[in-house]
């Protein structure tokens, strides 16, 4: 062997042995797709969830003192330092933009994992295109009991779903009746995609199981031009619970309606979605004093967990908003996703899996008043729990459960 060819050799052997510094040195992001509707009518979500996702992934990426996993260290021991980078994408509110803009995340993109979506019904096609490429779709704020039912194995929801959150409604309405308050019929009103079938048929099921009459059950064209024939039917029904299950822009339409018919209900009880958003009381908020929705976040939290309000003021600073219910839930969603993938010390969607599959974060490292996050078969976390808010003087006070609450429900309505 000549001289030069042997410190070629040595020349390459050296450069491989400083491989893993320079590899340290310069660890490639770990990219991960954000789907929301950023353009239509429902683009303000998507405008938020931005915000939210941002502040998540700057305590991942720097050093926070937050009783967070992996916020007292920067971005992803497990992989060496490395950094989350987030690419965002629009469904526009579409489930075939959604299976669109899936594909092109995970083919050129080259996502390890998505975060979506808002509505329930963009989810179920991109968490089929998820599962295709196989790498994890986390579910952060769809509430559709029936998208975690399909077999998915990389489907993986950190929240409740509808089914837990109209469970926690009924058992406030069992509650309050003991304590002599006249709760026996209702009244459901609700969107014609997944997220409002999903929601009527498990009210209408507890309904039934638990004694409660159901005077109607209106089921309505989403994004509706008018809905002054369903009010009508409300009205006249009059039951003692109007149970909407609604997004803003229907909402914001029901309660105008409402008010235009003469129909003042004497407590509404709202399955979430438009009944958490800041638009909706910004358009109408002086006509739903004491309207009652139910949550999976409560700001009064903070004052058991500091931490809480402190990364409130961050996502606060970044939106000029408080966290609600969704930017809550997206914020944790992609804690968890990063956790898992800092445990799986790789960005193979199998492995992904197989770490979000051995998730068991307690209860006190999130910000939510969850027992804490563990998946169960079917990607679900069952120990998510509900909690309902009243809207109270312009913002929402926690009533239920009584462990959580810090305030009685005021009954009926204002």
């Amino acid at each position: 062997m000549t001289i030069s060819r042997r410190n070629v050799l040595l020349g390459a052997t050296a450069a491989a042995a400083l491989a893993p510094i320079a590899v340290r040195a310069d660890t490639p992001d770990v990219v991960i797709g954000i789907i929301y509707p950023f353009s239509g009518a429902s683009a303000q979500i998507g405008v938020d969830a931005q915000k939210s996702y941002e502040t998540a992934a700057e305590i991942i990426n720097k050093k926070y003192d937050f009783d967070l996993p992996l916020a007292r260290t920067e971005g992803l021991p497990g992989l060496g330092g490395a950094k989350i980078r987030l690419v965002f994408a629009d469904h526009q509110a579409d489930p075939q933009k959604g299976r669109a803009e899936a594909e092109r995340l995970i083919t050129q993109e080259k996502v390890c994992a998505i975060i979506g979506t808002y509505q329930s019904a963009v989810a179920v096609t991109i968490s089929q295109i998820c599962e295709r490429y196989q790498i994890p779709f986390i579910s952060a704020d769809n509430s559709s009991p029936s998208l975690q039912r399909r077999g998915l194995k990389f489907y993986f929801r950190a929240a409740p779903h509808d089914e837990m959150f109209s469970a926690a409604m009924f058992d406030f309405f069992d509650a309050m009746k003991k304590k002599g308050t006249k709760i026996e019929t209702l009244s459901l009103f609700h969107e014609d995609t997944i997220f409002g079938t999903d929601s009527a048929n498990a009210q209408l099921k507890l309904a039934g199981e638990r004694g409660y009459k159901v005077l109607a059950d209106i089921k309505y064209r989403a994004n509706s031009p008018s809905l002054s024939a369903e009010v009508q039917q409300l009205k006249a029904a009059n039951a003692d619970v109007l149970m909407p299950s609604s997004y803003t822009t229907d909402g914001i339409l029901l309660i105008k309606t409402m008010a235009e018919l003469g129909y003042k209900a004497n407590a509404i009880v709202a399955q979430d979605a438009g009944f958490s958003e800041k638009a909706l009381y910004d358009a109408v908020g002086d006509k739903l004093e004491g309207v009652i929705s139910r949550g999976s976040f409560s700001l009064d939290l903070a004052a058991k967990r500091p931490m809480v309000g402190a990364v409130n003021a961050m996502f606060k600073e970044k939106s000029g908003k408080d966290l609600n219910d969704f930017s809550s839930r997206q914020f944790m969603a992609l804690i968890v996703l990063a956790e898992a993938i800092n445990r799986a010390k790789s960005t193979d969607g199998d492995k992904i899996r197989q770490a979000l599959v051995a998730t068991d974060i307690p209860g006190d490292q999130t910000i939510m008043p969850w027992k804490r996050v563990k998946f169960d078969a079917q990607g679900q976390n069952n120990d998510a729990d509900p909690v309902l808010l009243q809207y109270v003087g312009g913002k929402f006070v926690t009533i239920f459960p009584p462990q959580a609450a810090v305030a009685e429900a005021i009954w009926p309505m204002k």
